[in-house]
């Protein structure tokens, strides 16, 4: 097997007090990383020189999800507690979850989160969760609001508080069903989007709904195995209109979410293809990118897909030694971390 669809190529050590727990504030005073693929040059900076970098015309492609509450605590029908994590909503109005402790929660078992509102157990999934069903009185999304919590994920070491409703969210979130953050978005403050909309960058949305897929582990040593959990992603028409205009200007990726929802939707010849569909693309060493040729993104898990996407796009080598540095200067790391910009 070539070194790079080994698994233990991906993996790195990242001292535990660098996952960053908190976000930086203001948004936009998080560090970044400058990596050059065509010369090699990694530079240390902070993220508010983004826009010194961008000049009229440049196009930032953002993901428009936003992150719903979907951890929710009850206690079961006949006593005990289980918890209940929304992975995906379908049109009948039924969720796709994942359940603890899911031996004692078979179909046709009750949870209740409140006097008013509870769910059902329906059929088991092929993931060890469940297809479930909500009842309450009311509007269903009031009460999620009011009763679950935003996801965090498992490294940010505490519960979730009522700043990170507003936190771990993109200022320009708009879009309801994600149940992760697309991350490198939480950089970008109000003002600084006005600041680059007044300079004539131009912003484009598209939307990629991340799915609980973002919290699982490669476990296949030959990366090559690992399957992606399937997401939703929405491009309008209108959009890929913007996106399959003609120009030379820089046409930079916000996050590794908009950059697999670029990658799926576009065809052979790098157009884009409004539509909305499901994907699974796995993006690794090897991999042929049709349209993205830039990239801003946060540092990743060790062996993680997201770190094996940017490492297709920059190449392992470049990347590793942008993150031993990253390392070494000191950056925050993950979800709540700094961030890294790919040209």
């Amino acid at each position: 097997m070539d070194e790079e669809y080994a698994l233990s190529s991906y993996q790195y050590h990242l001292p535990e007090e660098l996952i960053a727990q908190a976000p930086v504030e203001p948004r936009d005073h998080s560090r970044l990383m400058i990596v050059n693929r065509s010369d090699g040059s990694i530079v240390s900076t902070t993220f508010r020189t983004l826009g010194e970098m961008l000049q009229e015309g440049d196009q930032l492609i953002f993901n428009d999800t936003k992150v719903i509450p979907s951890r929710l605590h009850g206690i079961r029908k006949g006593g005990g507690k289980a918890e209940v994590f929304l992975i995906r909503r379908h049109q009948d109005g039924s969720w796709d979850a994942l359940v603890r402790p899911g031996k004692k929660l078979p179909p046709g078992s009750i949870v209740q989160f409140n006097p008013s509102f509870y769910c059902e157990m329906l059929e088991p999934l092929n993931n060890g969760g469940r297809r479930i069903l909500f009842h309450c009185q009311g509007d269903l999304d009031k009460m999620l609001e009011e009763c679950a919590q935003i996801p965090l994920p498992h490294y940010i070491r505490r519960d979730a508080t009522k700043e990170d409703k507003i936190r771990y969210q993109t200022v320009y979130a708009a879009n309801p069903g994600a149940v992760a953050a697309p991350t490198a978005g939480l950089h970008f403050s109000h003002d600084l989007l006005l600041a680059l909309k007044a300079k004539g960058v131009i912003q484009t949305y598209i939307t990629l709904h991340t799915g609980i897929g973002t919290f699982r582990p490669v476990k296949t040593e030959d990366i090559r195995a690992h399957v992606m959990h399937a997401e939703r992603y929405i491009i309008p028409p209108h959009t890929a209109e913007v996106l399959n205009s003609p120009g030379d200007r820089l046409r930079l990726c916000i996050g590794t979410t908009s950059c697999r929802t670029l990658e799926a939707a576009a065809n052979e010849e790098g157009i884009i293809q409004a539509g909305e569909y499901d994907t699974n693309i796995f993006i690794y060493p090897g991999y042929r990118f049709k349209y993205v040729s830039s990239l801003l993104t946060n540092f990743h898990l060790p062996g993680s897909t997201l770190l094996m996407l940017v490492c297709a796009f920059a190449g392992r080598e470049l990347v590793m030694e942008a993150y031993e540095r990253a390392v070494r200067e000191r950056f925050r790391f993950f979800s709540y971390g700094d961030a890294m910009l790919i040209l």
